[in-house]
């Protein structure tokens, strides 16, 4: 069993920056691959970034590449999600994800929402 707290969602303007960052309950050296993904009403749920811990090798969805940066410290238990230049389509609940002996598991979300 793994869970999962995402904070440091709110409200941002355009071209602003936040970070995000997800608070693993069990030790990051056990999982594999972690990732964050975001969803809007009515639409599913798309992969952002996401960031293996062997090599950490990272992958972004075109949308944010270049914009956004993922990172994970396994001696903290912390993956975070450094997001530049937001733009309103950015706006999204925001969700951390590990895949832990073959079991997908979420956090509960944090809000992203850019606006002026």
């Amino acid at each position: 069993q793994v869970q999962l707290v995402e904070s440091g969602g709110g409200l941002v303007q355009p071209g602003g920056s936040l970070t995000l960052s997800c608070a693993a309950s069990i030790s990051m050296f056990s999982i594999n691959t972690m990732g964050w993904y975001r969803q809007v009403p009515g639409k599913e749920r798309e992969l952002v970034a996401s960031i293996r811990s062997s090599g950490g090798s990272t992958n972004f969805a075109d949308s944010v590449k270049g914009r956004f940066t993922i990172s994970r410290d396994n001696v903290k238990n912390t993956m975070r999600l450094q997001m530049n230049s937001l733009k309103p389509e950015d706006t999204a609940v925001y969700y951390c994800n590990a895949w832990y002996w073959g079991t997908s598991y979420w956090g509960q979300g944090t809000q992203v929402t850019v606006s002026s």
